[in-house]
């Protein structure tokens, strides 16, 4: 039997663990918003960012992984909307929140600043190492997903896919929406070929999104 494309993250092993249980229960603070590039902190450390359509549950996973339960809520915050989200991770990392993507109502011209924002980013900015797109369990990978996964295609930024709200959903169609995700993620070159399985309510994949993530230099 062939291995399956894109396989679940391995739980890491205790040194891995513990680096980073370790960088996520050090200092983390919430540095700025950046709405232009030459806005951005200085390209001084690696970064990884965290992209997800609305509602997908990603200021639910960032205060998992950090242990805070209210520190995204910062870019959450009205006019930061469409803001690019910087955190530190001690002195040794920039973990970035992007804006939800996907939202109909939002002006046309409020969309298209932000596409060009975002483009701008993912195209320029050396330091970051890694994108993480956060997919929701319950509905798979759409097409508002399948334009961000194309952008990253673009930019040549390796971006990884983590699955939300895993708790959710029963088995059965748990592996129905995983057999979605490895298609849709068959056809782009920049997709890291692994997935991690989250639960930011019952903490399932923190500790090997954390270990991933302090693995990144």
């Amino acid at each position: 039997m062939s291995a399956l494309p894109f396989p679940l993250a391995s739980v890491p092993d205790t040194p891995a663990a513990e680096r980073g249980r370790k960088l996520f229960a050090g200092p983390v603070a919430f540095l700025k918003g950046v709405v232009a590039m030459d806005g951005l902190p200085p390209a001084d450390r690696p970064e990884i960012c965290f992209a997800g359509r609305s509602n997908v549950g990603k200021s639910s996973l960032i205060n998992a992984l950090t242990g805070r339960r209210a520190l995204a809520r910062t870019s959450n915050t009205p006019g930061r909307t469409q803001e690019i989200n910087y955190f530190t991770l001690g002195e040794s990392h920039y973990m970035v929140d992007l804006p939800g993507y996907g939202y109909a109502e939002a002006p046309v011209a409020v969309v298209e600043r932000w596409q060009q924002l975002l483009k701008a980013y993912l195209a320029g900015r050396s330091t970051l190492r890694r994108a993480f797109v956060l997919i929701d369990t319950r509905h798979g990978v759409k097409p508002v997903d399948e334009e961000i996964m194309a952008l990253l295609d673009g930019a040549a930024v390796t971006f990884q896919v983590v699955l939300t709200k895993a708790d959710k959903v029963k088995d059965k169609e748990r592996d129905k929406v995983l057999a979605q995700v490895r298609g849709r993620l068959a056809k782009h070159p920049a997709a890291f070929p692994e997935l991690v399985l989250t639960s930011a309510e019952k903490d399932d994949g923190i500790a090997t999104l954390r270990a991933i993530v302090a693995g990144i230099g």
